[in-house]
């Protein structure tokens, strides 16, 4: 089992989660964060950080949540890992909890040069 970011994290993108996990599985895109299932050794710590409550159990995914095991792991092979937290996107809050962000999800590289990928 590996733990799956989902449609909660669309247009928010905090990343207290990265911080707590020991193996560096995630992936920083535009305007999302992955887990790459590969690296993830299922400690579950990154579950209680996310604010959006958008990590889950890929085990207990629901249907309408079960795509994004592909997604984190077709993503993660394309986007950075990113080794510490930076500032959720500028507009979080307007997205927080909203439903059905799928369609926002940005699947390009680019980051905005404002905000650091790797610590320095």
């Amino acid at each position: 089992m590996t733990y799956v970011v989902t449609d909660n994290c669309i247009q928010c993108r905090h990343t207290s989660c990265v911080d707590i996990c020991p193996v560096d599985a995630f992936h920083l895109g535009p305007n999302f964060i992955v887990i790459n299932p590969e690296e993830c050794v299922d400690c579950g710590l990154c579950l209680p950080e996310c604010p959006e409550e958008a990590i889950q159990p890929e085990n207990q995914l629901n249907d309408v949540n079960h795509h994004f095991i592909q997604l984190n792991a077709e993503l993660a092979k394309r986007w950075p890992v990113i080794l510490q937290r930076i500032e959720p996107l500028p507009e979080h809050e307007k997205w927080s909890r909203q439903p059905n962000k799928l369609a926002l999800l940005q699947h390009g590289v680019d980051h905005g040069a404002a905000q650091p990928i790797f610590p320095s």
